[in-house]
């Protein structure tokens, strides 16, 4: 396997996010999120599995910053729970919350590990749902505006890195659209405003942090995911460019060029996002870095069936029973392809259409079939997929592309939103009975690439 040489100024990091390994949902004066609910809700999560306890993360946060430091970690993306700093949303601040944050700031700074927090990873605090519906309400950029200046006031002086946003298409989409994510709406006709309102939500909170904090580094994250025609018919080949349009330059355009995609709005008319003086100004202010999920690519089919695009995604498989080799291709345990190239074709996105922003590399894994067998866990896929995807990563940046770190997905086996507990992306294993945690193999090679990379000249 060739050796992966990025330098030692690199950031080598791995990715959490609240809901899916804090736990103590009911512990710290914390306030429900519409995550709670989703969960509790029968049949909405494989095995009716909950986030109640997750990985027990609250309290065993030191352990597991003392794995991420035997891991190597330079770096830890992680994400804060809106409704424990702020249980109603707004208003009356939780103390305890904010103690909890600064504890695990603190242990991350002690060992050598910077963090990386993100203030909203869709765990839309309940009672902010219940008033207005959340983000289908231009109000949650305002409130999620006044939480960005609390956290920054808090704990600014020990975090310098700020993601706004997780994934805005993925909460509008999931959660608003096909209904499988947290609130359970299916109301495609919503989906325009509500990335518009997180979108505008990421402006306002920049501008609150860099007010109070002129230190910070600020960006956002986004998904994104090539979209390419299911065949060579030239209706495939039309389906392939509205399925990125919808899917990938409906957050890339308004935020690096200042607008969204015309044919888009055009074909989602009176549906189109509502947009005020100055929101696409908010929007576009200049980021520090972007931040890019990637895990595989999709295809798109031409099809009037659907309303407004046009267009049938493809590309996935659903939730697999388990990972399998396709037409000699591999798919993890999501059912999704692996197609390292995927990667590299974003990040040249990036390069050549949106004149080549710093970049974070925020989430990137796969899930295994993991077996924890005397002790060990051996996952040659995990690392096999890692080291094909930072290879593609390696040659966006020889080419010139602004890439400066990248965050495995997940630090640890979690609850995986709509699959629960099915499904392992962690470079460490967690046994949930026990919340036993074991390094996997995959966790032990991706230290050695950051003890090689460390000690490059």
């Amino acid at each position: 396997m060739k050796e992966l040489k990025f330098g030692k100024d690199f950031i080598f990091g791995a990715a959490t996010a609240a809901y899916q390994i804090e736990g103590a949902v009911n512990e710290g004066n914390r306030g429900p999120s519409i995550w709670d609910r989703f969960s509790h809700r029968k049949g909405k999560i494989l095995n009716n599995h909950n986030g109640d306890i997750a990985c027990d993360h609250y309290h065993r946060y030191p352990e597991d910053v003392a794995l991420m430091r035997e891991l190597g970690l330079t770096a830890y993306r992680f994400s804060l729970s809106w409704s424990r700093i702020l249980p109603e949303g707004t208003g009356r601040v939780n103390a305890e919350g904010i103690d909890f944050y600064r504890r695990l700031a603190d242990k991350l700074l002690e060992a050598g590990i910077t963090p990386y927090a993100t203030l909203f990873h869709w765990d839309m605090p309940l009672q902010l749902h219940r008033r207005y519906g959340g983000f289908l309400n231009r109000q949650a950029a305002l409130d999620f505006a006044e939480y960005a200046a609390v956290v920054a006031d808090a704990l600014g002086d020990r975090i310098k890195h700020w993601i706004t946003m997780n994934e805005p298409w993925e909460h509008s989409c999931l959660g608003h659209v096909i209904g499988v994510h947290a609130p359970g709406h299916r109301r495609p006709w919503t989906h325009m405003n509500v990335i518009h309102n997180q979108l505008l939500a990421h402006g306002l909170a920049l501008e609150k942090i860099r007010q109070r904090r002129p230190d910070a580094q600020v960006g956002i994250t986004l998904s994104l995911t090539p979209i390419h025609p299911h065949s060579d018919r030239d209706k495939d080949h039309l389906a392939a460019g509205i399925g990125n349009e919808f899917m990938n330059f409906i957050t890339l355009d308004p935020l690096l060029k200042g607008h969204y995609p015309e044919d888009l709005c055009r074909r989602f008319g009176r549906f189109a996002p509502k947009i005020e003086p100055g929101d696409m100004t908010l929007i576009s202010a200049a980021n520090d870095f972007i931040g890019v999920n990637n895990y595989q690519r999709e295809f798109a089919r031409y099809t009037r069936l659907v309303p407004f695009l046009n267009t049938w995604i493809v590309g996935g498989t659903g939730v697999a029973d388990g990972d399998f080799i396709k037409d000699g291709v591999q798919h993890t345990a999501m059912g999704w392809e692996v197609h390292p190239p995927a990667i590299y074709e974003v990040l040249k996105w990036l390069q050549d259409k949106y004149d080549n922003p710093r970049v974070l590399i925020t989430e990137n894994g796969a899930a295994f079939d993991d077996n924890l067998v005397e002790g060990r866990v051996n996952d040659p896929k995990r690392i096999a997929y890692l080291h094909a995807y930072l290879a593609q990563v390696k040659k966006a940046i020889d080419e010139g592309a602004r890439i400066e770190g990248y965050f495995v997905w997940t630090l640890m086996d979690n609850f995986e939103w709509a699959v629960g507990y099915a499904k392992r992306f962690g470079l460490i294993h967690i046994d949930y009975a026990t919340q036993q945690r074991t390094i996997k193999d995959s966790g032990y090679w991706y230290r050695d690439l950051i003890r090689l990379n460390q000690q490059m000249d």
